[in-house]
């Protein structure tokens, strides 16, 4: 890996960041860093106009110009239109920002940036950065979590000793987040179904839970620090634990990676780390979890880093 400087873009269902990064065998280095708020509600071509803007907001905040660009973004593509005709432009699908979904966002997005962009999945930016620089450096196969707005994985595979993303066939490898836990009685999804891991896991999701037992609301970092003296606090995250137990070990139970990395505002809680991996072992299918799970290295850059290695 030599030396380069890139921008990397991760859009999530929240903010868009962008950083000029300098790619280096050791460690990126961040030469400017711009986050705006996506404003989903805003509409699609408001989402479209942001990114091709933080473009030319954090180059000219680095001082450079017409570097290669990645972006990092939820949800995969699909050639079949509403009326499942083939179409010439890829449609987003299975994105949690969902005013992009059976939009053609990644030919929106270098019309309006009029620049060559390279895309990919946000959760394997995540997972590839983690495995070249970060809490998942130098193993074979790791598995990447995010488990924020959404819930997303990915799967990277080491080859040539270079981590590499694993799309699979439908370009769908690691969408963890739409396992099914329970489709009967299970909260709705914006998919379609009901009971998927994100309706359990995702930080918005434990946050209705709570407020479903306690008629309040309040943010997961103060229903954390509540478990103590809170009955309804103690509830909710115990029941998270263990549905993240029984998530997580069926990746494993699949595909059986040296480590697992957690990223996103839910991965902040601390209990994941001991009791969570507890719930996994109980549920994996083996009589010990040999699988590290561990907390990411790279903060919340993780995904510009990875959307950095695109170019």
């Amino acid at each position: 890996m030599h030396e380069r400087l890139r921008v990397g873009v991760d859009l999530g269902g929240t903010k868009i960041e962008a950083a000029v990064v300098r790619v280096r065998p050791e460690a990126p280095e961040v030469l400017a860093r711009v986050r705006v708020p996506t404003e989903a509600d805003a509409g699609y071509e408001h989402v479209v106009a942001r990114v091709a803007r933080i473009l030319g907001e954090v180059e000219r905040e680095a001082g450079v110009d017409a570097l290669p660009v990645g972006v990092g973004m939820p949800g995969g593509l699909t050639h079949r239109g509403p009326d499942g005709a083939h179409v010439e432009a890829p449609l987003v699908k299975n994105s949690n920002t969902t005013c992009l979904n059976g939009r053609p966002f990644r030919r929106d997005v270098l019309v309006a940036a009029a620049r060559p962009i390279a895309f990919a999945n946000d959760a394997n930016c995540f997972a590839v950065a983690e495995a070249t620089w970060g809490a998942a450096r130098g193993a074979d196969v790791a598995f990447g979590v995010i488990m924020g707005t959404g819930v997303g994985g990915g799967v990277v595979i080491a080859r040539g000793g270079r981590p590499h993303a694993w799309d699979g066939a439908q370009g769908i490898a690691g969408e963890f987040g739409h396992v099914v836990l329970d489709a009967e009685r299970g909260p709705a999804c914006y998919c379609g179904r009901r009971g998927c891991v994100e309706t359990y896991l995702a930080g918005p999701a434990i946050e209705r839970a709570y407020a479903a037992r306690s008629g309040l609301a309040r943010a997961l970092p103060e229903i954390a620090a509540r478990v103590a003296e809170d009955r309804h606090a103690r509830e909710t995250i115990d029941e998270a634990l263990e549905l993240f137990g029984r998530a997580l070990a069926t990746v494993i139970d699949v595909l059986d990676p040296e480590v697992v990395v957690l990223g996103g505002g839910v991965s902040n809680l601390d209990a994941l780390y001991d009791r969570g991996v507890d719930a996994v072992a109980r549920w994996v299918f083996n009589d010990e979890l040999r699988t590290r799970i561990v907390r990411h290295a790279l903060g919340d850059s993780a995904g510009v880093f990875g959307a950095a290695l695109l170019p």
